[in-house]
């Protein structure tokens, strides 16, 4: 059942984004070192977690007036029963009941289990004429991050 993460359960979601970041070595992506995403977080109104305890979660944001899908994360134990799937229909639900037009993200274009799995579920690449400024400048900072490791894109789905 996918519902709002609760305070105390942010340090787990860091072990599980980190298990799930171990994935892309099969592909030849490795991480550059620092915090993950949601060691960052304070605010837990912006985690959507799938278990309890959560085996993923999905952390959000806003950019450009749409909400973001900043990070998505399955535990690798936990993988292939769908629970990535009910976050991104959870996150969809936000989104309508948020009244904005989208959700973005930003990822992989050739890794399987990213721009491929995305456009399963609704999501289509965002041409970077399309892109707001806030989206431009997040793109950027992952630039400088060192995120794009292997070739990435920007995706949405409009919200109905």
């Amino acid at each position: 059942m996918v519902r709002w993460a609760e305070a105390g359960e942010l340090p787990g979601l860091a072990a599980i984004e980190l298990a799930a970041d171990t994935m892309f070595e099969q592909v030849g992506i490795t991480f550059p070192p620092g915090t993950t995403q949601i060691e960052e977080v304070e605010d837990t109104s912006v985690v959507l977690v799938e278990g309890d305890p959560p085996h993923g979660f999905a952390l959000m944001g806003q950019v450009d007036g749409n909400l973001h899908l900043e990070q998505l994360a399955v535990h690798p134990s936990h993988m292939r029963r769908g629970i990535g799937g009910r976050l991104v229909a959870a996150v969809r639900d936000h989104a309508l009941a948020c009244g904005v037009p989208a959700v973005t993200l930003t990822t992989f274009r050739d890794v399987p289990w990213n721009a491929p799995w995305y456009e399963r579920h609704g999501f289509a690449v965002l041409p970077e004429g399309e892109w707001g400024p806030e989206l431009r400048a997040l793109v950027q900072h992952e630039r400088e991050l060192g995120i794009e490791v292997a070739p990435r894109v920007v995706m949405s789905a409009a919200v109905r």
